[in-house]
């Protein structure tokens, strides 16, 4: 096998290895302009840019993670992401994304207006807090959640806001967005009959 085709296996297999990396990988249109905000060490970038031959862009503010997304050869500015956003012309970009990155910001539906003011159309996915281990977890323990989905002590999490796809869902139609693709998941498998008690993740391709 030569090197560049071990890469690209390597590539393959930590974008398949996040599901919601799997499906965003589909959304996104070949020769396009993509940020990631919030793109960690840009494994899904670089898979873009490998597979898609997009025009690729992230936010990671993490330095270390900064230094690893470079090293993969991905142009990726370490920023804040809620101020990063501000500094992008209307429309610079064909897709943004924000991959399980939402719910760990300070100002949600500031960060989505703007993502969808710089993108032409922005691609969100979140760990669902209505998935029923999350519901059984709280009920069951009467303390703050833990599950596979949210791992972390309450004092330790990144996670500052808790989500549901029926919040996320009230949000888009009061804020007047379209909806491209909704798309539920519980592991690697799609989850079609009730998404907010079922799904682990959701995936939305939304418009302003």
């Amino acid at each position: 096998m030569t090197e560049t085709a071990a890469r690209r296996r390597a590539l393959v297999h930590e974008v398949l290895g996040r599901s919601d990396y799997a499906i965003i990988g589909d959304i996104i249109a070949e020769n396009s302009k993509v940020l990631d905000a919030g793109c960690g060490e840009a494994e899904l970038l670089a898979w873009l840019v490998e597979n898609k031959n997009v025009d690729a862009r992230g936010i990671e503010l993490n330095p270390a993670k900064v230094q690893k997304a470079i090293a993969r050869g991905v142009s990726v500015y370490q920023g804040d992401l809620e101020r990063s956003l501000r500094d992008y012309p209307d429309k610079a970009f064909d897709y943004v994304i924000l991959s399980q990155t939402l719910q760990q910001t300070v100002r949600p539906l500031e960060v989505l207006r703007e993502m969808l003011r710089v993108g032409r159309c922005g691609v969100v996915a979140f760990p669902n807090f209505g998935h029923w281990r999350v519901r059984w977890s709280h009920l069951w323990s009467g303390r703050a959640p833990r599950t596979a989905l949210f791992p972390y002590e309450w004092y330790d999490s990144p996670n500052i806001h808790f989500l549901t796809i029926v919040d996320f869902e009230s949000l888009i139609e009061k804020q007047g967005w379209r909806v491209d693709k909704r798309i539920f998941l519980s592991g690697h498998r799609q989850v079609r009959v009730a998404p907010n008690l079922s799904a682990e993740i959701a995936i939305y391709q939304i418009r302003g």
